[in-house]
């Protein structure tokens, strides 16, 4: 999973898609985020980490889910497009995904810095794709992954 150096210089970020697409990206092993636009893949770099939350799980007609859905470490720099129809070429960029579980926000509430104390809290999901902190980050992926040290993930203090 990259040097320690490289770690200490991680940033960490939400990816606010629905749990079925969320699927299709850990299958294929690739990120797609906000309707496929290139720009929130682009703040990302190689060795940063992606957790997805899903608030449906579909699109569509799906049901209410809220959670944290699959979590994965960005494989490079690479942004490119990928051509679903004529008139879809989303932007895309690769992902190591983790086995994980998901995990409902709900049980996350009062722990995580930016929806503790914040009734509004599903605001900044609205916009798809933000960056949050390594403490977030740690306490989001200790409920997900059974051992997040074997995924090179140090540094909680819980």
């Amino acid at each position: 999973m990259g040097t320690e150096e490289g770690r200490a210089h991680s940033r960490y970020w939400i990816g606010v898609v629905s749990a079925s697409h969320v699927q299709r990206g850990v299958q294929g092993g690739f990120a797609q985020l906000c309707h496929g636009k290139a720009a929130p893949l682009r703040k990302m770099r190689s060795g940063d980490w992606l957790i997805y939350y899903s608030p449906r799980t579909d699109l569509s007609h799906g049901e209410p889910l809220q959670a944290f859905t699959a979590i994965g470490q960005v494989e490079d720099d690479r942004v490119y497009e990928y051509r679903l129809s004529d008139s879809f070429v989303p932007f895309r960029r690769n992902i190591r995904y983790n086995r994980c579980n998901a995990v409902k926000i709900g049980n996350l509430l009062g722990q995580l810095s930016f929806t503790r104390e914040n009734r509004h809290w599903g605001y900044l999901f609205r916009s798809g794709h933000f960056e949050i902190g390594r403490e977030d980050f740690l306490t989001i992926a200790g409920a997900m992954l059974e051992d997040h040290d074997e995924f090179g993930i140090q540094g909680s203090e819980r």
